[in-house]
């Protein structure tokens, strides 16, 4: 048997080829280009299920595993038997017809418009695996895999398609399709990690820190859970819902999103294919869910689910559309209201009040919920801030709160929070203030704090096991919270504690005779001032 180089060895070559893209379009014009993650992330996806396409076939055809040319054999084999081995594939495989093969490709890059020959290899492979691989807007549209991309490059088109798919040849991903969700949630965060940024559009899309989504994730499930359905209605690339699945299992759970992004709508696809979740890839909308959520019961009502996560916009500008929100059939879903608009500062709206009332409304009656939220909003005197606890306590849906330190977006200065809600927990809420953890680090211009693995556990194993710590975590009943203005600050529970020294008769005896004497040398200072002052006064003259 060969033994495969170590797991870090194909993360280096994987951060290697992305690189090598990176290259190919900076060399061409493309670099910090628009269009430039298209091209990328779209070529490395090509590049992923062509080598799955041939592992998987290894798989099934032991013959043709172990044939001298793999290629020839397949190539060897008639149309019918193509299609009947293909018909075995698991769904989260496209299928690829042997001409459009990377190899294949290769092998043709001295044709006449190679470029064409390129583009053409991808849209037909997107055409043929669009029923499983497009994701839907919310108007049906679909939006599918692949399109024409040397379209981006402006000349010397054949030459671009060549350099890129000179750069595919050089290591097959097929020794890595048993690796689990960490290895390919790093290498997906290196794939996009200058993608998901906001640069300055409209729609700003924030990568949720990996340790954020991990003690979200770890908080929401507890214990075994099987065929459950998980939500983001804001999902962008999809970290929060990738850690959530990882922690139930990808085969025990439905992945369901919305986001207004067409850009996180194809980044979230990426993510769902890379960690074995293509079953869930037609519940992939793409469309305003504040608006027009798209998941509805057969009914017509929203559809509810077992588990939503979110870091929704906190500033989004929402007055194109918050006319139109203040209808008979959103009253129950925005039960404690819609924010104004401002007539100034717009970046001020708070767009995030509205899509934690979507996911109240969203979540089944045993439902859990975790969403990250400003800090502010757990103390917020009036409002629909208090508006939305005071539902959260009264109804007893609340499972706790965990402030996070300063700094964990770097992108942001917001300080966050992570709200927990479950419709099952009827007593003894967790409160945690964990704003003093974390190692700060820089990351560009800005710095930004770390959780250490050790810090993360601290956080989910106090949650979980609902323990109390000194200047870092209470338990508190409804009636508590209820009693300090439905405040969710952990702060604001802590015990105030005044240490007591016991001493003796000659102790105390001693210390207040230092006091007397102490005082005394403070009383005859400030005469000596006050008479020096009051000399001062005397000689000032009118005009001096």
């Amino acid at each position: 048997m060969t033994k495969q180089p170590p797991v870090t060895s194909f993360t280096s070559q994987t951060k290697a080829l992305i690189d090598d893209l990176k290259s190919v379009c900076a060399n061409y014009g493309l670099g910090n280009d628009g269009n430039e993650f298209k091209i990328i992330t779209q070529v490395f996806l090509y590049k992923f299920l062509n080598d799955k396409f041939i592992y998987e076939i290894k798989q099934l055809d032991e013959s043709i595993a172990k044939a001298e040319n793999w290629e020839d054999a397949l190539k060897a084999l008639s149309k019918d038997e193509y299609e009947m081995l293909t018909m075995q594939l698991s769904e989260s495989t496209a299928v690829i017809r042997t001409d459009h093969f990377i190899s294949s490709l290769f092998a043709k890059q001295n044709e006449a418009n190679f470029a064409d020959i390129f583009d053409t290899t991808l849209t037909d492979i997107a055409r043929e695996n669009s029923d499983i691989f497009a994701v839907l807007t919310d108007g049906g549209e679909k939006i599918v895999l692949f399109e024409n991309l040397s379209k981006y490059v402006t000349d010397k088109r054949d030459d671009f398609c060549k350099a890129i798919v000179n750069k595919l040849t050089g290591f097959s991903f097929e020794h890595i399709f048993h690796e689990k969700f960490d290895f390919y949630a790093t290498i997906f965060e290196y794939l996009i990690k200058d993608y998901n940024t906001n640069s300055g559009g409209k729609y700003a899309e924030y990568f949720t820190p990996h340790a954020v989504s991990k003690v979200m994730a770890r908080c929401l499930v507890q214990g075994e859970v099987d065929n459950v359905t998980c939500y983001d209605p804001s999902a962008g690339s999809g970290s929060l819902l990738m850690n959530l699945a990882h922690e139930i299992g990808e085969d025990k759970c439905t992945i369901y999103s919305q986001d207004i992004s067409q850009k996180s709508s194809g980044l979230l696809r990426l993510n769902l294919i890379l960690n074995d979740l293509v079953h869930s890839i037609h519940n992939i909308i793409k469309g305003n869910t504040i608006l027009e959520p798209y998941h509805k019961q057969a009914n017509g009502e929203l559809e509810t689910f077992d588990y939503i996560v979110s870091n929704p916009p906190f500033k989004l500008d929402f007055s194109d559309f918050s006319a139109e929100l203040d209808t008979k059939e959103n009253h129950d879903r925005f039960f404690a209201g819609i924010p104004n608009v401002p007539k100034k500062k717009k970046e001020s709206m708070a767009i995030y009040l509205m899509f934690l009332q979507h996911i109240i409304y969203s979540l089944k009656d045993n439902g859990k919920a975790a969403v990250v939220v400003p800090t502010g909003f757990i103390t917020a005197n009036s409002g629909i801030s208090k508006k939305i606890r005071q539902k959260l306590v009264d109804e007893k849906m609340l499972a706790g709160v965990v402030s996070m330190p300063s700094n964990i977006f770097a992108n942001t200065g917001t300080n966050v929070s992570i709200l927990f809600i479950d419709k099952t927990n009827k007593a003894d809420v967790v409160l945690i203030d964990a704003s003093n953890l974390g190692e700060t680090i820089k990351e560009g211009k800005n710095q930004k704090t770390v959780l250490t693995p050790t810090e993360e556990m601290q956080i989910v194993s106090t949650f979980n096991d609902k323990v109390v710590a000194d200047d870092f975590s209470v338990v508190v009943s409804y009636d508590d919270i209820q009693a300090k203005n439905y405040s969710l600050s952990a702060g604001q529970y802590f015990e105030v504690k005044i240490e007591y020294v016991d001493i003796d008769q000659n102790e105390f005896d001693s210390k207040i005779s230092n006091y007397k004497t102490n005082l005394a040398t403070l009383f005859s200072k400030s005469k000596e001032l006050e008479a020096e002052i009051l000399n001062s006064l005397k000689g000032l003259k009118y005009g001096s």
